[in-house]
């Protein structure tokens, strides 16, 4: 960075959670309703209104405090944050403040130089603003599906050095919450957002610098983008001799630029005071308990057991519990007594290349995890090669017909005959004097080329690792003639 600057930054993100009704009314949380069809009085701040807190939004929320390591306050209060916007038609967002649902906690990130604790703040619940709309006549038009829906806000502490942690941080958030089962993390429709407090400081200084806040991030790559730019301009504010201005700045992702929106507010801008008409929210320590006893097993926690116990490489570990669905159809594959290491290849490329192909959560698949398991044992026993192997998943990943059936449909068989697929070497050999004269003057990976030949003479019959042997020793034996 010029002039030896490093960045500080501390995020708050806003995660939706995956509620059917708002977060103090009934009315439904669905993305791309008409505008202001999931409305009533209460989200859209009607007089004489009382909210009533959604049960399953904090069950959703102290889930996800316990799995952050937070601790749960027995004990919080829902606040007002005082502010005027046109999408925020009570004059005032339901939050928390001085007693949050959860304090403390921690998210560890991978980074270039190894893992990285992030420490957490807090965990408080609170509810969502509308949105506006803004036509191609350059009007501004709210709508409040959005205002009430639910959503938990975590506070880091200003541990993250670069945009790359930032979005490192942002990605495993959205990882967890999606194995907890309490959000989808969709960034497209909003479900996880990011507002970033940032500031540059000469290396190895004890004193922070003055901090800007960046808002209107929704993607992993904006957050970087933004990032990287606001840190750009600090730096060389400074080093023009200039002072960094604490304020609250827009990303626009068009120009990859920050522009000012306002002076950045302090917490007592908010006036925040408790809500009047919520009670505080008592929470019972059994209920809690049982809570915890039920977390399943976090994707870091998954990964190093698929390390330690199935002896998988780190990669590969990382690439299956990418998702819980993922990982919870390799251990079916591994459950139906296939090795780890070869349910994991078949997994990673060729299950995900189709799920790529076809834009599918593999959920929605029709291929089960005992027809690829018994699709990796019929290339084991010889019954296929890899090719025919993966062109019988194609079809059963989209019909669901059993691997045997689509072989049988195709009339692959593979060549059980030794002495016809000797035959078979030994005439492309003797066919090929010239390449039979590289191999013996030492370039060793042209029997690659020989095992390419034996399988287009044989339309893919053969198994290619006998073939490989095959041709490997008929060579070999004219070393010596």
């Amino acid at each position: 960075m010029k002039g030896d600057y490093e960045a500080v930054i501390g995020l708050e993100i806003h995660v939706q959670m995956s509620t059917r009704t708002k977060m103090f009314c009934s009315c439904p949380v669905e993305f791309g309703a008409p505008p202001n069809q999931n409305t009533c009085p209460v989200c859209t701040g009607m007089p004489g209104v009382l909210p009533v807190i959604n049960a399953r939004a904090v069950e959703y929320a102290v889930k996800a405090a316990l799995a952050l390591g937070a601790k749960v306050n027995l004990k919080s209060v829902m606040a007002r944050k005082n502010y005027f916007y046109p999408d925020l038609p009570k004059g005032y967002q339901i939050s928390q403040y001085e007693l949050p649902l959860a304090e403390g906690g921690q998210v560890v990130i991978e980074t270039e130089n190894g893992e990285k604790v992030i420490r957490l703040v807090r965990l408080h619940i609170e509810e969502d603003a509308g949105k506006l709309i803004h036509d191609e006549k350059g009007e501004s038009l709210v709508d409040l599906n959005r205002a009430g829906t639910p959503l938990m806000e975590i506070v880091t502490m200003p541990d993250l050095s670069s945009p790359q942690e930032a979005s490192a941080f942002m990605r495993e958030v959205r990882k967890i919450m999606r194995y907890l089962g309490i959000s989808e993390g969709d960034m497209e429709k909003g479900h996880l957002r990011c507002d970033a407090n940032v500031s540059v400081r000469r290396r190895g200084e004890a004193q922070l610098g003055t901090k800007t806040e960046v808002k209107n991030m929704n993607s992993f790559r904006f957050v970087e983008k933004a990032l990287e730019y606001e840190i750009r301009r600090q730096v060389q504010i400074l080093e023009e001799g200039g002072e960094v201005v604490q304020e609250t700045r827009l990303f626009d992702p068009s120009t990859g630029t920050t522009r000012s929106m306002r002076s950045k507010e302090e917490a007592h801008d908010y006036r925040y005071f408790p809500d009047p008409d919520l009670i505080p929210l008592v929470l019972d320590k059994n209920w809690v308990d049982r809570i915890e006893e039920n977390l399943p097993e976090l994707p870091r926690a998954k990964k190093e057991r698929y390390i330690k116990e199935l002896n998988l490489p780190p990669y590969d570990a990382g690439v299956l519990t990418e998702t819980k669905e993922i990982a919870e159809f390799f251990e079916k594959v591994v459950a139906e007594g296939v090795s780890p290491k070869k349910a994991s290849n078949w997994v990673m490329v060729e299950v995900m290349r189709i799920i790529k192909e076809k834009e599918l959560n593999i959920r929605h698949l029709a291929l089960s995890p005992s027809s690829l398991a018994k699709l990796i044992r019929m290339v084991e026993e010889g019954k296929l090669t890899g090719n025919m192997a993966k062109d019988v998943l194609d079809v059963c990943a989209s019909t669901g017909k059993d691997p045997e059936e689509v072989a049988q449909e195709k009339g692959y068989e593979v060549l059980s005959d030794e002495g016809e697929l000797e035959s078979v070497v030994r005439k492309i050999v003797d066919e090929h004097p010239d390449e039979v004269q590289k191999y013996l003057s030492g370039k060793d990976k042209i029997i690659g080329w020989f095992v390419g030949q034996v399988m287009r003479e044989l339309k893919g019959k053969a198994d290619p690792r006998k073939a490989g042997e095959l041709v490997r020793r008929i060579l070999n034996e004219k070393k010596g003639s």
